[in-house]
């Protein structure tokens, strides 16, 4: 069985007072797995280890995001919801037939976004991505898009057209790999300099051709990106990393936050940490 680290010597990074983890997944036990998905974490993880780990990083706030394994049953997240309180938003997976009975209901229980996830196993791809903004803008909610960012140039011009707030997740991705300068990099600058795209440092590990401990080709993106445009990043732990498989292979999210928030000179650790998420996510 997995064994997680929940727990351990703090970050050497002291984090600013209402910091949000704005990237989490959250399991609770009564809730299974939909066809389609992958499926549940080991030991479903949830609210309770979660907490512990709020307290050994020193996070106040946190974001949870529908998790694939359950599809379009967005049933746990808003019980994992009204268990984390008022410190916690939540990000759903919906389609085009969801009702406004279903949408108003979820942003009662503090739903903030709906989720693209257009990789192997997500719920809801870019097919849905304009059918899904229309819900979310009069909401106030934001889109948080996740695909293979070697392909941003293919659908440039379908996001550059959106009028929500939207967030790039996981480093957008690149999984042919991405360096300053390129053309995949100079349409992610394009996107961000339109005012209403957000890039998420989050999971450096599933998409790095360099690999651990220091992840130096996501590094260098992220440096740049955040040199660029500080006040729009956003970060999250991508806790409770769903795609490891081993206990040897799980991160130490303490040294994890250190090696990211290394990226992100010390000024911007308030914008990046605190004041983007509260925008974005109602805080």
């Amino acid at each position: 069985m997995l064994e997680r680290i929940l727990s351990g010597e703090k970050p050497a990074t002291l984090i600013p007072a209402g910091a949000t983890d704005t990237q989490t997944h959250m399991f609770l036990p009564d809730y299974e797995a939909q066809p389609g998905g992958p499926p549940l974490p080991s030991g479903c993880p949830g609210p309770a280890e979660y907490r512990k780990v709020m307290n050994w990083l020193g996070v106040e706030r946190v974001v949870i995001t529908q998790g694939n394994a359950h599809q379009r049953d967005n049933a746990n997240v808003l019980a994992c919801l009204q268990e984390m309180g008022s410190i916690a938003r939540g990000v759903v997976a919906i389609g085009p037939q969801t009702d406004a009975a279903a949408l108003e209901r979820f942003h009662e229980a503090g739903v903030r976004g709906a989720r693209i996830m257009d990789l192997p196993g997500g719920a809801v791809g870019l097919e849905a991505l304009e059918d899904v903004e229309k819900f979310v803008k009069p909401l106030g909610w934001c889109l948080a898009v996740q695909f293979d960012g070697s392909r941003t140039l293919d659908h440039y011009d379908r996001l550059a057209a959106l009028r929500c707030n939207w967030i790039l997740d996981h480093h957008g991705k690149f999984f042919e790999g991405i360096a300053p300068g390129d053309k995949n990099y100079d349409a992610l600058r394009r996107l961000i300099d339109r005012g209403n795209c957000w890039f998420k440092l989050a999971g450096c590990y599933e998409s790095s051709l360099s690999g651990g401990p220091d992840y130096e080709d996501i590094g260098r993106v992220a440096s740049a990106i955040v040199k660029h445009a500080p006040d729009r990043v956003i970060w999250g732990t991508n806790w409770p990393h769903n795609l490891v498989r081993e206990t040897k292979d799980y991160p130490n999210d303490a040294r994890l936050l250190d090696t990211v928030l290394g990226w992100v000179p010390k000024e911007h650790h308030k914008t990046i940490l605190v004041d983007s998420p509260a925008f974005l996510f109602d805080f």
